[in-house]
């Protein structure tokens, strides 16, 4: 339920939000090519200053707030409980009663090549940690901002010294075999080939290259199977898996091909008794379905059936828990269940419903020295902190550690927009307060490479929804929340479906008088940007503001460009306009940048970073350039009866793809507060103060 995926992992590392198992999601490392200078950044930013510094004060209370919110970071050793606090690591025993103790420090790490140790401070930050079996070693991955990949340390437990042993740069999955075998991935530029072993030894240690993958759009990660006995080396593209096994009672043996690769098949991989469980695209209509096959025979020949979901249930994440499979799915109607098969008996699969509120769920890390038959799990939403959740899938009971009715002030409903070719676009709404016209109103939208939006729980949309917002989240075609075939349906040519789903998905929650246009702003990031810039361009009168977050604006010029290292693999998403001669006519029909003309725009922020290899500074730039020009025009030539659109770059220096900086962060949510306030011509908000007694 929502591990960590290789795939995953190139945006992750600097921003530990939503991420899911099965999908790779590409849109981390958009790059663009080379355009202009900073010299000429927007000042508009000045005007918004004032009420920043009111949100940032109330976001810092509103954190507090929250600040006893379930941590699911903490890493379950046999013995002890390891956590991240400040600049270290610290263990303390599993009864929590003794005092913490300090394992490592990151002021032991050397500042990167990259840096000027005179000028520039070390401020490195703990991303993942690994425990050894029995608890002899830990491997944790740390990352600087200055740097886009991970380095690993490897810390001597046994001896309490909590020595360093090594380090190993440009690290990005590791995970242990045996107390003395480490596996681990290279990330070399934004893309990750080879596959190492780490054998330490009394006298020293030894690294040998297990894998080398020799496809150029093809992603490598290590993991390891929840009963901890299979290793997998997972290698995926966006539209293929293969997968190689290592038993971790044999780490030294060449790993087993699963199934070699083949177009448009997708697969992954669970070990149960001596057998692999697989959650493969083989059902109908090339949805998840769950199939078995024996250890001994891995190869497609020998799968066998377990389960296949009904119709309009799409299968999202797989765990299995001793004799269990557990299934997260999504229903017909966009609600999160689980589905639980006996694996002795998968006839006797039954179904869990889960609160209507949930929106995400995501699976805890089991204990080293736990293989009970319990599933811990968080589920969340937007306005809901996690809650724990236990699954005991033998006598079929689920128990949460929160109380009834918590948080019965938010209100979430599941709607459905008829988009132009009759298709039902989910759509999820949620507010405190009963909407109208004048409900301001913020929509979040992604639709690219299978990736579901963000609905993690986040205090800046909890904060907004206190305030008497209400928040929409299109799940438009190109997303996954309705399954793979929902991908499909909106790649390459078919990307003009995604923006008529948003039209569509506007128009109902503006007929159903869910807000108007000129309360409503638009949210994205990334390859979410593509759709709302599209949307500007053809239906600027749709909405009022947007913003924008290290936004991929120039399709186009992009995929023309073949020297950009990620080209290749993304034609899978947009289109090949120098192979195929009808992809160029199509993407330059919705391209962000290439259909910008004079008209009354809304206003944008657009948030980028100086250091950003995926969403470089110059493509943001480039279109904000374009833009103003285009207002300008239109405000030159039309009479002025509306204010002037505002079209302001936040650029952050020194910082990467979404960075999670604390005040980085604490600084551009209270911006984009501010800025909605401002263009939406909202009253500012009142700080409510108890009257003093006479």
């Amino acid at each position: 339920m929502q591990k960590m995926s290789a795939l995953a992992l190139l945006r992750f590392i600097t921003f530990p939000a939503h991420f899911r198992k099965f999908y790779y999601f590409p849109w981390m490392q958009r790059r663009h090519s080379t355009y202009t200078s900073v010299a000429n950044l927007s000042p508009g930013l000045e005007r918004y200053k004032d009420l920043q510094v009111y949100f940032k004060r109330h976001l810092k209370a509103t954190y507090s707030r929250f600040s006893n919110t379930l941590d699911h970071s903490e890493v379950y050793g046999r013995h002890h409980v390891y956590f991240i606090e400040g600049n270290s690591i610290y263990r303390t025993d599993k009864t929590c009663e003794s005092e913490p103790e300090q394992v490592f420090h990151l002021g032991h790490i050397p500042a990167c090549e990259e840096q000027d140790e005179e000028t520039v401070p070390k401020e490195w930050t703990v991303q993942r940690i690994r425990l050894s079996p029995l608890e002899k070693h830990l491997a944790a991955t740390v990352k600087t901002r200055y740097k886009e990949a991970l380095r690993c340390v490897v810390v001597e437990l046994e001896q309490r010294s909590f020595s360093v042993l090594l380090t190993l740069d440009d690290v990005f999955s590791f995970e242990w075999a045996t107390d003395e075998v480490l596996f681990y991935t290279i990330q070399e530029g934004l893309q990750c080939h080879r596959v190492y072993r780490l054998d330490l030894n009394p006298h020293g240690s030894t690294i040998q290259s297990v894998y080398e993958e020799s496809q150029p759009d093809v992603f490598v990660e290590v993991a390891l199977s929840r009963d901890r006995r299979l290793l997998t080396i997972n290698s995926n593209s966006r539209t293929s898996s293969e997968v190689r096994l290592v038993e971790v009672s044999d780490p030294g043996r060449e790993p087993v091909l699963l199934e070699p690769r083949r177009a448009e098949l997708l697969y992954h991989v669970e070990h149960w008794r001596r057998s692999l469980i697989i959650l493969a695209n083989t059902g109908p209509g090339q949805e998840y379905q769950v199939v078995k096959a024996p250890l001994s025979e891995p190869s497609m020949m020998s799968w066998e059936n377990v389960f296949t979901p009904s119709a309009g249930t799409v299968l999202k994440d797989m765990d299995v828990v001793q004799d269990y499979c557990v299934l997260v799915a999504k229903t017909s109607s966009n609600e999160l269940e689980l589905i639980v098969i006996p694996l002795t008996q998968p006839r006797q699969a039954y179904t869990l419903q889960l609160p209507s509120w949930a929106c995400t769920v995501e699976s805890k890390r089991p204990s080293l020295a736990d293989q009970g038959g319990v599933l811990e799990f968080f589920i969340s939403s937007p306005a809901h902190p996690p809650v724990l959740y236990c699954l005991y899938p033998k006598e079929g009971i689920l128990l949460s550690s929160a109380p009834k009715n918590q948080d019965s002030s938010i209100t979430t409903t599941r709607l459905k927009a008829c988009s132009k070719d009759g298709t039902w676009v989910p759509l999820t709404l949620l507010h405190g307060v009963e909407c109208s016209k004048e409900t301001p109103l913020l929509v979040h939208v992604y639709g690219a490479y299978g990736r579901d939006v963000n609905m993690d729980f986040c205090v800046e949309k909890r904060l907004l929804l206190e305030k008497g917002w209400a928040l929409a989240y299109c799940h438009i075609r190109g997303g996954g929340e309705r399954g793979l075939s929902w991908q499909r349906q909106a790649r390459v040519e078919g990307k003009p479906k995604g923006i008529e789903d948003l039209e569509a998905c506007l128009h109902h929650l503006f007929s159903s008088g869910v807000s108007s246009p000129s309360r409503t702003a638009l949210a994205a990031c990334s390859a979410g940007a593509v759709p709302v810039g599209a949307l500007c361009n053809r239906r600027p009168d749709m909405m009022q503001a947007a913003v924008l977050q290290s936004p991929f604006l120039d399709v186009l010029q992009t995929m023309n460009d073949t020297e950009m290292p990620l080209t290749v693999e993304d034609r899978d998403e947009w289109g090949d306009p120098i192979g195929n001669p009808k992809h160029g006519p199509a993407i330059a029909s919705y391209c962000p940048v290439h259909n910008i003309r004079p008209q009354r725009y809304p206003s944008m922020l657009l948030t980028a970073y100086s250091s950003d290899s995926r969403a470089p500074l110059s493509g943001v730039l480039k279109y904000s350039e374009k833009l103003k020009e285009a207002v300008q025009v239109h405000f030159n030539m039309a009479a002025k009866l509306e204010p002037e659109p505002n079209i302001v770059v936040n650029v952050k220096y020194g910082e990467n793809h979404l960075e999670d900086d604390w005040e980085t962060m604490l600084e551009e949510e209270a911006l984009k507060l501010a800025f909605l306030y401002k263009e939406l011509r909202l009253d500012p908000p009142r700080s409510s103060r108890r009257r003093r007694k006479r």
